[in-house]
């Protein structure tokens, strides 16, 4: 397996603040992003890969798991064990490991397919493997009903697959299903999937299957409960003498901004009802943060335009 560089893949050192790691990963994704370049294969392998790689180092729990493993790699290749117990060994705490006789922790790629959507490197260490928690019984019930066993697995969804709804093709046991995904799902929602589970009993009925959403961090948007959260990017003439701004919703509509004359950087615009759905007809709203970036590289001549404007403020 191959180890994965994340710190290079995002283009920032090792010692980068979040604050620089979410810029990087903004530029790379806006780069990268399928909408700006469709049909491009490349694009969107890279796109993954910097997904992936903002998926751990903006999550300080798992850039702290990942910064133990970087340092140790070839020693972790020559174990043989799982990550928990190398991880163990180097003084972290182990994790995803269950200590009740009922419950059980795995791979199980070859049940499912790859649900998360990321590379082996990320699900061996970071949670992307499915797992099956046997359910638990009383010893009353009957001999077929206490040989089912509930399973559980993650599936990673975009922002854009939440919003909108998306069907997911998942292989059990060599049997393709779908997976209806309604608009307006929520992050850490679990979808039931009756008799999809495992048995004790070779032919014998089966558990259910609980595949637990997690919505991707979006390069451009953030979502708290209904409501969306955009951060947007104007220079300072724009800040100073106003304008116009477009940007791009989850559902692929552009929408133009009006931005007034004196805008500061932090004001928050209120777009009412083109946030997330709460039901069918009820949405929440949308936010939008102004940023105001700042000239950099100015030329002499540049300068000297400052400056008289600053004069004439005095």
């Amino acid at each position: 397996m191959e180890f994965k560089d994340y710190y290079k893949i995002l283009g920032v050192d090792k010692n980068a603040t979040q604050e620089e790691i979410k810029r990087a990963y903004r530029k790379l994704a806006m780069k990268y992003h399928p909408d700006r370049n469709p049909g491009d294969k490349s694009a969107e392998e890279k796109f993954k890969e910097i997904t992936e790689a903002n998926e751990v180092l903006s999550d300080p729990e798992k850039r702290k798991k990942y910064d133990m493993l970087g340092v140790n790699w070839k020693n972790y290749q020559h174990t043989g064990r799982g990550f928990d117990d190398f991880f163990t060994q180097f003084g972290g705490r182990r994790s995803g490991i269950y200590s009740s006789t009922n419950e059980f922790s795995g791979d199980f790629s070859d049940m499912f397919g790859n649900l998360g959507g990321f590379s082996d490197f990320f699900e061996s260490f970071f949670g992307g493997r499915s797992k099956f928690t046997e359910s638990k019984f009383n010893f009353g019930t009957n001999r077929a009903k206490s040989s089912q066993i509930d399973v559980e697995a993650d599936l990673n969804i975009t922002l854009e697959d939440a919003f909108n709804g998306t069907e997911r093709q998942i292989t059990i046991d060599g049997k393709k299903f779908k997976v209806k995904i309604n608009p307006g799902i929520k992050d850490g929602q679990k979808l039931r999937l009756k008799n999809l589970g495992r048995s004790r009993i070779s032919g014998g009925p089966k558990g259910d299957l609980y595949l637990t959403i997690h919505i991707l961090k979006h390069p451009f948007y953030e979502i708290k409960d209904e409501d969306l959260y955009f951060n947007l990017d104007i220079d300072l003439y724009t800040a100073v003498l106003g304008g116009r701004e477009s940007i791009k919703t989850l559902d692929g509509k552009r929408i133009n901004l009006n931005i007034p004359e004196g805008t500061e950087s932090g004001k928050i615009l209120r777009l009412r009802e083109l946030g997330m759905f709460k039901d069918d007809e009820i949405r929440g709203d949308l936010f939008i943060k102004v940023h105001v970036t700042i000239p950099k590289n100015l030329t002499e001549e540049e300068k000297n335009l400052f400056k008289k404007l600053r004069d004439l403020r005095k």
